[in-house]
């Protein structure tokens, strides 16, 4: 059983699969209409969205100026699992983005596993996403048109009871509180988040119709974002140097790097989505070498856009005033009495989000799409619409799985659940990297570059060991009263220790390691109550496989 569980899909039989269209009676491509430049704006409408609008403030707050410190490590951070990604795009030019880069690499288990876990990249994630979008929403028709909608309509129902429970824990007054002035239904509060439940409709509509329109729809709202951005620089700068607000900037780190290091994992939720490019390589003209220039081009671009705006919005206000700010951009200029402005970069911040979702809600079918295809899906999720040709069934499911738990969702267990659920995909990427046997380089495609790590690897890790020390030996002389996040750290250490001796061994090469252990490092700092709630999501599929999948893939019945 234990070789049908890792039964591999070999690079040939899947491209050949794709070119004759016979995948499950599937008969017939899909629109190939995307470009670099397509690529390239599609992974900015992902990355440039709920991050900069909402996460920089509490960012900035931690670590003041020299927090563009902290969206340079994260990028560096992408920027390997980037680099793997493109070798996969460039090799196994099909959609399915990791999943079908682990059918290949790591077998069919391993492959469903981490289909399973994209769900909630794409899905999840769009879901805080969404709670994002309607913050921002809500806030524009309050100061713009001055309609008011019922709190209980406009927020989460675990989110309304969070906020209950700690006022009553704190021995608070709860009666100003929605949860307690909500109507009732039966007994229960009606609380809902409507107006992101009717966005997640509307790009649902949007993704089903068909990738030229959504692609359209995402280049220009990725271009309206840009101009803003663009705009919010170069205010920003004038008022900083026109009315010296520069030691604003000093001290550059406040809180040393230990402050700009503590909101890595939240801020990595603002990069999450680049590898979406990957999932539309069907409907690329040339995906072996436009995806990966499209996946590199995205994250340097983003990665730019980043550090310029949190220098501005450092200059302009203090970073002691960002303490709980969730709209920083609008904050910034509310502070300095421009509200008009402050208001527009609110409308600017509901576009961002509504790409973002764009991109998220076309790549979860395609992942779905590809499952079906090889079997571990019923065939309804690799039917393709007659007219629009796109995978019309998983569509409108994604819209079912994001619309319902929109309503009730917090955002900030979907938040980690998102983090977790992408790093986990992130290091089987990188692993599968090494398992993929070496080729020679080819013109016209992407190869990654090899960089023997036989001995840098080792000493990366002995340098992380020794800076890390006081953690460690705390960790170590309290086993069996320590925390789960402090075991999550030895099992860290065990894991780094064990690849640095195979590195040393089999010569691994150096960017799918430094990959893997930058997103196993942040894979730790991620709250244990979200991972308990992650294994409960992996058990779940991995029923749904062994009652369904393990049998009714076509490698079973091959």
């Amino acid at each position: 059983m234990s070789n049908s569980l890792f039964r591999k899909k070999s690079i040939e039989k899947i491209i050949s699969d794709h070119q004759q269209g016979l995948a499950d009676g599937h008969i017939g491509g899909m629109k190939k209409v995307l470009n670099v430049r397509d690529l390239t704006l599609m992974g900015v409408a992902a990355v440039i969205g709920a991050g900069i609008f909402s996460t920089i403030g509490s960012a900035a707050f931690n670590g003041g100026p020299g927090v563009i410190f902290l969206f340079i490590i994260t990028a560096i951070t992408c920027g390997f699992t980037a680099l793997c990604y493109a070798e996969f795009a460039s090799r196994v030019p099909v959609s399915g983005s990791a999943y079908t880069y682990s059918y290949v690499t790591f077998g069919e288990l391993i492959a469903w596993i981490l289909g399973w876990a994209l769900i909630l990249e794409y899905s999840i994630g769009n879901i805080v996403v969404a709670i994002s979008w309607s913050a921002y929403f809500n806030n524009i028709l309050e100061n713009v048109f001055h309609i008011s909608l019922p709190a209980h309509l406009t927020t989460g129902y675990e989110t309304a009871k969070h906020a209950y429970e700690a006022a009553l824990a704190a021995g608070q007054p709860t009666g100003d509180l929605i949860y307690t002035n909500a109507p009732k239904l039966l007994g229960f509060p009606l609380i809902v988040n409507l107006p992101a439940f009717l966005i997640v409709c509307i790009i649902t509509m949007l993704a089903y119709i068909g990738i030229r329109e959504s692609k359209n729809t995402a280049n220009f709202m990725v271009g309206l974002k840009i101009v803003v951005l663009l705009f919010i620089a170069a205010v920003g700068i004038w008022i900083i140097f026109t009315d010296d607000l520069t030691g604003n900037w000093t001290p550059f780190l406040p809180n040393g790097m230990a402050g700009v290091l503590k909101g890595v994992s939240a801020v990595f939720f603002a990069y999450i989505g680049f590898d979406a490019i990957s999932t539309t390589a069907e409907e690329c003209a040339n995906p072996q070498r436009d995806m990966p220039r499209g996946m590199i081009n995205s994250l340097i671009l983003c990665t730019v856009i980043y550090v310029i705006t949190t220098l501005v919005i450092t200059g302009m206000v203090n970073y002691k005033d960002f303490e709980g700010v969730t709209d920083p951009l609008a904050f910034v200029f509310d502070k300095i009495n421009m509200q008009k402005v402050g208001t527009f970069i609110s409308i600017s911040a509901v576009i961002a989000a509504t790409s973002v979702m764009l991109v998220f809600q076309i790549g979860q079918p395609r992942i779905w799409m590809s499952m079906s295809r090889d079997g571990l899906l019923p065939k309804s999720f690799s039917k393709i619409h007659h007219r629009f040709q796109t995978p019309s069934f998983a569509t409108i499911v994604t819209g079912f799985v994001v619309g319902i738990p929109v309503l009730f969702a917090d955002d900030k267990l979907m938040t980690d659940l998102t983090s977790i659920g992408t790093l986990f995909a992130f290091v089987l990427v990188c692993g599968g990297v090494l398992v993929l046997p070496r080729v020679a380089s080819t013109p016209g495609k992407f190869n990654l570059p090899y960089i023997n790590g036989k001995f840098i690897i080792p000493v990366l890790v002995i340098l992380f060991t020794i800076l890390s020390w006081n953690r460690l030996t705390e960790a170590v002389g309290n086993i069996g009263t320590e925390g789960y996040q402090e075991i999550l750290f030895l099992v860290f250490m065990f894991v780094a220790w064990l690849i640095a001796i195979v590195s040393f061994i089999r010569n691994y090469s150096l960017i799918p390691v430094l990959g893997m252990l930058c997103c196993m490092y942040l894979m730790i700092e991620i709250p244990a109550k979200s991972w308990l709630v992650f294994f409960v999501w992996m058990a779940l599929g991995l029923m749904i496989y062994f009652f369904y999948g393990y049998r009714n893939s076509r490698l079973a019945r091959a």
